[in-house]
């Protein structure tokens, strides 16, 4: 049997046992608890009101009508609500949105596709995808103003776009019954994290607030950092301490000591207090920085070795580094005062014998900035020595820091809008 959309079936006449058209399909539902694939009720409206026909009683879906195997009269008064847990498809899906991780956006639903399965002696109606493209939209635009044997042959000039329901889970669902959509969350991570944000940035704020939610705190992180600073705000503050602090904690310490500078005091304090002693300390001394100047910009996840150390410790300590792979441009050697002493491409540990001192391989010139230069100075030298990180250190020489080229990126960005 050929596969039937949902709006085909909205209105189409349903026969009793007795042969007489006793009402017409006003709604379809499922019950996700019970079986998240298969029709469990279908409402008719009927001259005596609605009535509701339950799967086990459908026989037929035939030219664009359905058949009953039990006579009207036995067939359940509905309400208005239906069982507890029943989700509508036209009320509960039709215009929701949907993330399509494969487009990498996010998209509405415009008709349910169904198909109908011989089940012992009748007929199961069971939902293979959300239709998102054209032919959906076009269908519902139509319906009942062309023709039904006109409008079949333009729909099928129009390529398909569905979704398979297999990779559709629901969110959640809100009192009045509007549901969130979205595909599985492991797909979801799986994108880099400016798709997450690009996604996120096209939601209603409460759909990004449950995509939001279904995100493990690593991904969260790096998405939260690739959204606008407003958004940042919003999401995290629609969020409890304990979660937002989780995600905090995963963040680069410069992009969330700029994000809690961003938020209220008291929601900034809350979440440092729940944080790890190690993590609010690197962000809380960021916070004590102008966020214009180097030391504002800067993040204290870095790699920095004795003067003795080689090429084997450099690849034995990026096993265990747990900064972001942005930082592992360059490597630092400091003295016994932590003083900046040299710097040292990752390519060059990359190539050189395990034995050889860090020392050696380490750059001829040795760039750096103060703690107070300002973000304006820093984009200069970047652009002049065409710099992938540039060390940050304090009055007395000392590696405070680095800035990484992803940060400066985000500083002629937020310069570009001012």
């Amino acid at each position: 049997m050929a596969n039937v959309a949902l709006t085909e079936l909205l209105g189409a006449p349903v026969v009793d046992s007795s042969g007489a058209v006793a009402g017409r399909v006003r709604g379809l539902a499922i019950s996700p608890q019970e079986d998240p694939v298969r029709i469990a009720g279908i409402v008719v409206r009927t001259k005596h009101g609605d009535r509701l026909l339950l799967r086990d009683a459908l026989q037929s879906v035939e030219s664009r009508s359905l058949r009953s195997s039990l006579a009207s009269s036995g067939w359940q008064e509905f309400s208005g609500k239906g069982p507890e847990g029943y989700l509508f498809l036209e009320r509960d899906l039709l215009d929701q949105q949907i993330i399509d991780v494969h487009g990498r956006k996010v998209v509405r639903v415009n008709d349910v596709d169904l198909e109908p399965v011989a089940v012992n002696h009748h007929i199961a109606l069971k939902v293979t995808g959300v239709d998102v493209g054209a032919r959906g939209a076009v269908r519902r635009l139509l319906k009942g103003v062309v023709p039904w044997p006109a409008l079949r042959p333009l729909l099928e000039k129009i390529p398909p776009r569905i979704i398979p329901w297999e990779f559709v889970d629901l969110i959640e669902t809100d009192p009045a019954r509007r549901v969130k959509l979205r595909i599985e969350h492991t797909r979801l991570s799986k994108l880099h994290p400016a798709d997450i944000a690009d996604i996120l940035e096209d939601l209603a704020p409460a759909e990004r607030e449950a995509v939001f939610e279904t995100l493990d705190e690593e991904v969260a992180a790096g998405a939260l950092e690739e959204v606008d600073p407003k958004m940042q705000v919003s999401i995290l503050e629609s969020l409890d301490y304990d979660r937002a602090a989780n995600i905090v904690e995963e963040m680069d310490p410069s992009a969330a000591a700029d994000l809690l500078a961003d938020l209220s005091q008291e929601t900034s304090e809350e979440i440092l207090e729940e944080m790890e002693p190690e993590e609010r300390e690197s962000v809380e001394e960021l916070l004590e920085h102008a966020e214009n100047t180097a030391a504002g910009r800067m993040t204290t996840y870095l790699l920095s070795f004795g003067p003795q150390a080689t090429a084997a410790d450099a690849i034995q300590a990026l096993y265990t580094f747990e900064g972001s792979r942005e930082t592992l441009s360059t490597l630092h050697l400091v003295d016994e005062s932590n003083k900046l002493v040299g710097t040292v491409p990752l390519v060059s540990v990359a190539i050189a014998p395990p034995a050889t001192p860090l020392k050696e391989i380490s750059s001829p010139e040795l760039i750096s900035c103060r703690l107070e230069t300002s973000e304006d100075e820093v984009v200069e030298l970047f652009d002049k020595y065409n710099l992938l990180s540039l060390p940050v250190v304090d009055e007395k020489g000392e590696l405070a820091g680095i800035i990484t080229a992803d940060m400066v990126i985000t500083i002629l960005r937020t310069m570009k809008k001012k």
